[in-house]
């Protein structure tokens, strides 16, 4: 996952160094969540349910073994390439070390920064209306 331009001082110079250590050392290629293998092209329902092809079996968000879907639900079946990245769990890329650091796929990244993304884009609705107030005057009721 590339780097916002703002954010790529916080990052050490070793950075991808230490990201493939978290992702294919100590996670094995597999997202350390739901297990889903990096770089593997996967079948899944759309509500975390995945065909693990190594096992021959159906998965959920978790990594756990579920039954097969019944027949209607292959209707929703679709396809993703698994990519891993290294995420941060608090959330600072200035904090690199190992244990703040955990392999995740897409959906398993996204599910993880969900709270940060809401309180990011709350400041950046409330950083407009202050401008808008600013510049435009009050908002008419």
């Amino acid at each position: 996952m590339p780097i916002r331009k703002e954010l790529q001082w916080y990052y050490p110079i070793d950075w991808p160094q230490i990201s493939a250590v978290v992702r294919f050392e100590r996670a094995a290629g597999r997202c350390e969540c739901c297990g889903r293998p990096h770089g593997q092209t996967i079948y899944h329902l759309g509500d975390g349910r995945w065909f693990d092809p190594e096992a021959e079996a159906w998965r959920n968000g978790r990594g756990k073994p579920v039954e097969w879907p019944s027949y209607p639900d292959y209707v929703n079946l679709q396809t993703t390439k698994v990519v891993l990245a290294a995420a941060h769990l608090d959330h600072n890329p200035g904090n690199s070390r190992l244990r703040n650091l955990k392999a995740l796929c897409q959906r398993c990244h996204l599910l993880n920064d969900r709270r940060e993304h809401r309180r990011r884009a709350r400041i950046t609705i409330l950083k407009r209306r202050a401008l808008g107030d600013l510049l435009e005057g009050p908002y008419p009721s």
